[in-house]
């Protein structure tokens, strides 16, 4: 049987850090395969603290923020690629779009894992959600035969908005990341163009462990992530 594979795809290079990290990490733990895509790496709405320094250029901004992201997904035991898109705003065109659709034929993910529809205080988070959702349909076609070689249609998760009660954010699966946790604290650690996350997101871990606590009644769960299921799951019984 070959490996289960998980695609991550986030508007900025970090985006993937805060949300799904542990996510990822559990999914190559267990033998799966992962890869990230950041569509512009977040050079000029993202890195602010990399802007304080003197002589600051958008190149080099985008190196770091490279390094940062590539040294994070190598400690899920995932990969790392940005398409250089350009951001605030994003503004996916047809080759962006051809881009995203040949990954997922050619990748054919059993999960993919992006952000949710809304976002109000983000402008690239929904144009990043709605081109993943036009890629995923152009990839798997209209159901029946095509002029191209569809892939099988990856099941499709939302990962948890900074503030997901203003972003239409229900979660409906929780990932138990404690044994892997090690690995979500040292890509935070990585991403240190943004090191005013990691508190955040590592108290974050901790409420949505409270909640998958409560759910399952394991109190083993220490630490958690939260996903909104995008697309229906198709079983054989209740």
């Amino acid at each position: 049987m070959s490996a289960r594979r998980l695609l991550v795809v986030g508007a900025h290079s970090a985006d993937f850090v805060w949300r799904a990290a542990g996510a990822v990490a559990r999914h190559t733990a267990t033998g799966g395969e992962a890869r990230i895509v950041a569509l512009p790496y977040g050079e000029r709405g993202e890195s602010g603290e990399l802007w304080k320094q003197p002589g600051q250029t958008v190149e080099n901004v985008k190196r770091i923020r490279h390094e940062e992201a590539t040294k994070a997904a190598a400690e899920l035991g995932a990969s790392f690629e940005c398409f250089d898109l350009g951001d605030y705003p994003i503004e996916p065109d047809r080759a962006a779009l051809d881009r995203l659709v040949d990954l997922l034929r050619e990748f054919a993910p059993h999960v993919v894992l992006t952000h949710p529809e809304k976002d109000p205080f983000n402008p690239d988070h929904p144009p990043a959600h709605a081109l993943v959702a036009r890629a995923r349909l152009l990839t798997s076609g209209a159901g029946g035969a095509s002029a191209f070689k569809p892939a099988p249609p990856a099941r499709a998760r939302a990962f948890e908005p900074h503030q997901p009660e203003l972003c239409g954010f229900v979660p409906t699966t929780y990932v138990d990341i404690t044994d892997v946790y090690p690995a979500k604290e040292r890509a935070m650690q990585a991403m240190a163009a943004q090191k005013y996350l990691q508190e955040y997101y590592a108290q974050r871990a901790e409420q949505r462990a409270n909640h998958a606590r409560k759910v399952t009644g394991d109190s083993a769960i220490r630490y958690a992530e939260a996903f909104q299921q995008l697309t229906p799951q198709v079983v054989t019984g209740l």
